[in-house]
């Protein structure tokens, strides 16, 4: 027996690695058991499943799965995000955002509220996302009439938040929206709640990458009604720069995140051996872990054989001009900051060199150094010692700040941030010297696996 294997997305359900074969009609899928290793086949008439239904149906498992196919939504919330799929014609109220959503049943209408930003557990993110109302049920009152008609499914997800900070941009929307929508192979519509037109703006090559139609901004709306065929409320989250393939419609991992971005901004440069000289990029902070002695940092850069580029925030707002120069790069040096979540567009092989001041060990490996890995980026630490940091000057070596630095950070956030995160560094050159010598040996001997 033939069979054909268009449907790529047909590889994961939950249960099992699955791939689709068609035959006239019909589509076999075959299923191995990951515990067992059994092989077990079902038959599904492919002229009786909708293309639509089938790909919500892939963003819910277990539980949630079950509801969905019984009644067309459901809702499941962890704590960062809380996500809600319809597999059934929705309306959306946009001047109330508003999402009804019609059931068969009887069942008495119910009312949830969806703040559609993963980062449910920092209430500060959350007060500057605007709710979304959800009416699923029988309805008392018939729902507006649609004014609208769209035949791709809506996704709707808030663009405030913390936006404004590159690591946010990318860690609680632009990569959960990757996670959710990929699969869909841009037959998605976005509804962007407190829309943020610079944003739009700024990230317009991944929303055209993942969605074939314009952004729409309800807030903008004179009260209209738009009707999709079905819907997704919220983005799914899975860690910080992270993807769980496991747990992706398609099993996209972060290489294939990445391909995207080099798809999306035409990056050219695949591993770090095209690159001729190694090139150096410093990311140059202006108010907070500045280097003191920046100036001399460069002559000693310049001096081991790198060419080197020093970039400033303000670089990085024009992210299409920007993500192409972080890709000529063979490394990326900065103080623990939002700048280097741009390690993202470096070339395999290359290496990110984190500055990590006093007492923000957990946050630099955390936030950028455990995520490289996955990038196929080499991650070099450099840890300051005291004498290195303006806390030693500010407040003296007996200080609590040196010998007692969990009474500072059992204050809180605030307390932690106004030290530990304000403090700037003045790096001791031939101590440091060694982390960049290593730097140079990785990418001068570094070559592409295929």
């Amino acid at each position: 027996m033939q069979l054909k294997l268009p449907f790529h997305w047909l590889k994961d359900d939950g249960e099992g690695i699955r791939e689709a074969g068609e035959l006239c009609n019909f589509t076999y899928l075959f299923s191995v058991n990951q515990s067992g290793g059994n092989l077990s086949s079902e038959k599904i008439n492919i002229d009786a499943v909708d293309p639509q239904e089938f790909l919500l149906r892939r963003l819910v498992r277990g539980d949630d799965r079950v509801q969905l196919d019984s009644n067309g939504f459901s809702c499941r919330a962890d704590v960062h995000t809380q996500v809600c799929v319809a597999n059934k014609p929705v309306r959306i109220y946009y001047k109330g955002l508003t999402v009804y959503v019609p059931s068969d049943s009887d069942q008495p209408q119910v009312k949830r509220i969806v703040k559609p930003y993963a980062r449910l557990e920092d209430e500060t993110a959350m007060k500057r996302v605007s709710p979304v109302q959800i009416l699923h049920g029988k309805n008392t009152i018939d729902p507006p009439a649609c004014n609208f008609t769209h035949n791709v499914t809506a996704v709707v997800f808030s663009s405030k938040g913390f936006t404004g900070n590159v690591f946010h941009e990318f860690n609680e929307i632009i990569i959960p929206l990757f996670i959710t929508t990929r699969h869909f192979r841009s037959r998605v519509r976005f509804v962007i709640t407190d829309f943020e037109l610079w944003w739009v703006q700024k990230y317009n090559r991944c929303l055209s990458h993942l969605s074939a139609y314009e952004v729409i901004n309800p807030g903008t709306d004179d009260g209209s009604v738009h009707c999709f065929p079905g819907a997704v409320i919220g983005l799914t989250y899975h860690d910080n720069l992270a993807l769980n393939s496991t747990d992706i419609p398609g099993g996209y991992s972060m290489f294939d995140f990445k391909q995207f971005l080099k798809e999306s901004y035409n990056l050219k440069i695949n591993h770090v051996s095209e690159i001729q000289k190694p090139m150096l990029m410093l990311i140059s902070r202006r108010k907070t872990r500045r280097f003191l002695n920046e100036d001399k940092m460069v002559e000693m850069i310049m001096e081991l054989g790198f060419q080197i580029t020093r970039v400033e925030p303000e670089w990085m707002y024009n992210l299409d001009e920007f993500a192409e120069v972080v890709n000529s790069c063979s490394v990326m040096l900065g103080a623990h900051g939002a700048g280097l979540t741009n390690e993202i567009f470096l070339p395999t092989g290359a290496v990110m060199v984190q500055v990590v001041p006093l007492q923000n060990e957990w946050v630099a490996t955390t936030y950028y150094g455990g995520p490289a890995k996955e990038m196929g980026v080499r991650y070099l630490e450099y840890k300051i010692e005291p004498e290195e940091s303006s806390l030693f000057d500010t407040y003296g070596k007996d200080h609590p700040v040196f010998t007692d630095p969990k009474s500072i950070i059992s204050k809180g956030y605030n307390a932690f941030r106004s030290v530990y995160l304000d403090q700037d560094l003045k790096i001791n050159l031939e101590r440091f010297k060694k982390t960049l010598i290593e730097a140079k040996q990785i990418v001068e001997s570094s070559t592409p696996i295929n």
